[in-house]
């Protein structure tokens, strides 16, 4: 049906998606979508709901300085809360097969 695409991956498998929506002490609030897969070597993907924002994110991610104000547009307050909560979610990436 597509005879000019040249695919080089299209699979499909099952994942898991947290859906959670909370308000941290400075009143910001966040909605996320926090999708387990088997893909990105243990990394999960979290959407920020309100912008439309989808980010691969690991624990050495969160390590990153800036990495979560550049990536979800965030004041450094902002990053520091969304941080504390991923730090709970996100675990240590490993290898899949």
């Amino acid at each position: 049906m597509l005879p000019n695409y040249d695919f080089v991956s299209d699979s499909t498998e099952e994942t898991s998606t947290r859906f959670v929506t909370f308000i941290t002490p400075n009143l910001n609030r966040f909605d996320l979508a926090i999708t387990k897969t088997n893909r990105f070597y243990g990394k999960k993907l979290v959407t920020d709901l309100q912008k439309g924002i989808t980010a691969i994110i690991g624990a050495d991610d969160l390590e990153e300085e800036g990495y979560l104000e550049e990536t979800f547009r965030l004041t450094e307050e902002e990053a520091a809360e969304l941080e504390a909560f991923l730090h709970l979610v996100i675990g240590p990436a490993h290898m899949s097969d």
